[in-house]
């Protein structure tokens, strides 16, 4: 059992290291769409080689590719560039915590999508979340553009519809294919937008590619292959309560690589801000094995 918390705590790190990676290669002349297309390029080949030797089979339904087309290619790809550009405006930590902002848009999208009851027990912790995002955003250290904050939240949005739409997947395709798929399409949709707009080029210092790998093999291969596997021994309701400890290590990993700081009342607001986003996790799984009781009752 310890290993799975292990390998869930392995993986928030690696996702952690996200915004430190996307600065530094900022910082070597590294576009955004160039970033994102070498992230899931290496990620979705690594994945095909993984499972053309392992598993010997990657093919998947006409439906199901669909539904991958639209989680890789606009889903992700959205929820990617709202992410990678927020870390431009505002600091690294505000950018992950905000992200974690998703199980409450979930609960409320589901609300409206799914027709799941938003209980009171929900409710509250959407409303303890809230406030600390005030308390958040009310006592910066230093000033908070609206434009890094609103891309932020953006992407936390985005990304609960992806959870949601995804759900429709992952229970049918197994996680490696399903993560594949992702890649490759985003790094399809990052080729074709950066052609266009001529964003996508590699002519940055050659330093660069030292976080470009390190966002592709570290904070995308291995941080979902240690997920998955961790949450596999622990559960999935476990395994995203612990991952929600990913903006408390980007906070940490912002101080000693970047510098950056939070003032105490930010610090006090964003633990609030996870103590709500664990309780809607919690009381909706909570709500799902009563359901799965009464039926098999």
């Amino acid at each position: 059992m310890w290993k799975g918390y292990v390998l869930v705590f392995l993986s928030a790190t690696g996702f952690a290291f996200i915004p430190i990676f996307a600065l530094y290669a900022y910082d070597s002349g590294v576009t955004v769409t160039t970033l994102l297309f070498l992230r899931f390029a290496f990620a979705a080949l690594f994945f095909f080689m993984y499972l053309l030797i392992k598993e010997k089979h990657w093919k998947v339904s006409w439906s199901h590719l669909f539904y991958l087309f639209l989680l890789g290619g606009i889903c992700y790809t959205m929820q990617s560039t709202f992410y990678f550009n927020a870390v431009k405006y505002i600091p690294s930590s505000l950018a992950a915590l905000l992200l974690y902002l998703n199980p409450i848009f979930v609960a409320i999208l589901s609300f409206f999508i799914n027709k799941e009851k938003l209980t009171m027990r929900i409710i509250t912790a959407i409303g303890i979340s809230l406030i600390g995002m005030i308390m958040v955003l009310g006592a910066p250290a230093g000033g908070i553009q609206p434009a890094g904050v609103g891309l932020a939240i953006g992407a936390a949005v985005i990304y609960s519809i992806y959870i949601i739409m995804g759900s429709k997947v992952t229970a049918q395709v197994q996680p490696i294919t399903t993560s594949a798929y992702i890649a490759l399409f985003a790094a399809m949709s990052f080729f074709i937008w950066g052609t266009l707009t001529q964003t996508l080029h590699f002519h940055f210092d050659h330093i660069g590619w030292l976080p470009v790998i390190g966002t592709s093999f570290f904070s995308s291969i291995l941080a979902m292959l240690t997920f998955f596997a961790g949450m596999n021994m622990i559960g999935p309701t476990k395994a995203s309560i612990l991952s929600m400890i990913e903006p408390v290590i980007t906070f940490l990993l912002s101080m000693v690589f970047l510098h950056e700081t939070m003032s105490m009342m930010q610090i006090i607001g964003g633990l609030i801000v996870l103590s709500g986003a664990m309780l809607v996790v919690m009381a909706r799984e909570n709500r799902t094995e009563k359901k799965v009781a009464s039926i098999r009752s």
